[in-house]
């Protein structure tokens, strides 16, 4: 099942999805899935004309392959202008993954800053060649992922930058779907920790916290659209990382903030 798919089938069948090994990251699930699965579910309790502004994400634990996951959203508040809904992935009877999320409709303001600059960073054309996907080394998820290096090292590089990015998008999703929030939410997870390409030998490290906020409305990309990724890390030390990061568009129209709290094991 490629991305799309598996958002329908949280859609239609939310307490009882099944996620395939195909889309693993070690022992347990890509994150950037059970993120985007849980908002999609986020979304049927959310009123028309409030887009995700925020999301925080925990990920409790690590969510199992090939085995039923049930997704639940309660509705914590609805203001006049924004809801707060509280979203929950178990499986096995225990949480797996945790999302705080906040959705809010625009309203006038006199304030009206443009986003920063996007990074600099080669052309498509120049960048690394597709990270290729190799079964035994690389996740088993970037099956579904394309990334082109174009800013720092790869994973286990030992190389010295602080920033780490380049060009993603989805590999195959059966056509040129309109690019939504779920899909940011892989693209972005997507990439490693910034801490393995500090790395001189393969090490496991994942996310801990997660915080992504989006620009509104989003620019409107379809699913073979590559997008520009820009990770920076800020601070590491006690097997901890803590990173900020941002995606845009390949034209430099920003899409989403991100900031993670990662954890290695080196």
């Amino acid at each position: 099942m490629n991305f799309s798919q598996l958002l329908k089938t949280v859609r239609l069948h939310p307490q009882a999805v099944t996620i395939p090994a195909s889309w693993a990251q070690g022992r347990a699930c890509f994150g950037g899935l059970m993120a985007a699965l849980l908002y999609e579910t986020m979304l049927t309790k959310t009123s028309p004309g409030r887009p995700v502004r925020s999301l925080a994400i925990t990920f409790v634990g690590p969510a199992e392959p090939e085995v039923p996951i049930s997704f639940e959203v309660e509705l914590l508040r609805e203001g006049k202008a924004v809801s707060s809904l509280l979203g929950r992935a178990v499986q096995n009877g225990q949480v797996v993954t945790l999302i705080q999320g906040s959705f809010g409709g625009g309203r006038d303001s006199v304030v009206n800053l443009p986003a920063l600059p996007a990074v600099e960073m080669s052309s498509l054309e120049a960048a690394s060649s597709e990270l290729p996907y190799i079964k035994g080394v690389t996740p088993e998820f970037m099956q579904h992922v394309a990334l082109r290096w174009a800013i720092g090292g790869i994973p286990f590089s030992n190389n010295p930058s602080r920033s780490m990015g380049g060009w993603v998008r989805l590999r195959d999703e059966g056509g040129d779907e309109t690019l939504s929030e779920a899909h940011l939410l892989a693209l972005v997870d997507a990439w490693p920790p910034s801490l393995l390409s500090h790395l001189n030998k393969p090490a496991a490290g994942s996310t801990l916290t997660w915080t992504i906020e989006f620009i509104q409305p989003v620019a409107s990309l379809t699913t073979q659209d590559w997008c520009k990724y820009c990770v920076q890390t800020e601070y590491a030390r006690d097997g901890y990382g803590h990173a900020a990061a941002a995606l845009w568009t390949a034209s430099g129209e920003l899409l989403a903030i991100s900031r993670q709290t990662v954890t290695v094991f080196a």
